[in-house]
């Protein structure tokens, strides 16, 4: 019973997790309506990595640097902002700028896709704190289930937004740029509060 309960826990947190990286994924396959299955699952990963490393980083902080970390945690909704808003931005304004012209070239660079990874797994530093009771092996395993349940959860995104994409076409582009920033803003507010 217990372990079913954590493996139930465990696939909750990272539903709740990933919603971000969902929402982005969206904006993504918006953005790059022709993406190719290969890159979906480069995606995905990169989204399911972060959300695996975010708290077990969050895990090691509780057991060595806690004092530390508990500081770093009131700017996280900040980080968010800031990255979420900064690549929201650029796609707004790109979209605009290109509104009449198809972009065949992939939409989402390495640098913009690992920023976005961090964005939206940041707020997952602080589930160290939930599973700080959790010895390593635990820790590793409920990180391992939050990061299956994310590329699940962002390959969806990514089909979605990737189906929408081609009916939007030009649209796109400004139509995720302003998903990342909503996502920002909401992250902070949520953050803050």
């Amino acid at each position: 019973m217990g372990s079913i309960s954590f493996i139930l826990t465990s696939m909750l947190l990272g539903a709740g997790l990933a919603m971000d990286a969902f929402s982005v994924s969206l904006a993504n396959g918006l953005n790059e309506p022709k993406m190719k299955k290969h890159r979906m699952c480069l995606i995905a990963g990169v989204f399911a990595f972060f959300q695996f490393l975010m708290p077990l980083i969050g895990w090691v902080c509780v057991h060595t640097i806690v004092q530390y970390f508990t500081a770093f945690e009131k700017l996280i909704p900040w980080i968010a902002l800031i990255l979420l808003c900064f690549i929201g931005g650029k796609m707004l304004i790109e979209g605009i700028k290109n509104k009449d012209a198809e972009n065949e070239s992939c939409a989402v660079c390495a640098s913009a896709l690992l920023v976005q990874g961090v964005a939206t797994s940041i707020d997952a530093l602080s589930v160290g704190f939930t599973i700080a009771e959790y010895d390593l092996v635990m820790a590793l395993l409920s990180c391992l289930i939050i990061a299956i349940v994310t590329f699940i959860i962002c390959t969806v995104g990514l089909f979605l937004g990737k189906k929408f994409g081609t009916k939007f076409a030009g649209k796109a582009s400004v139509f995720g740029g302003a998903i990342l920033i909503i996502i920002g803003i909401e992250i902070f507010i949520t953050g803050i509060l």
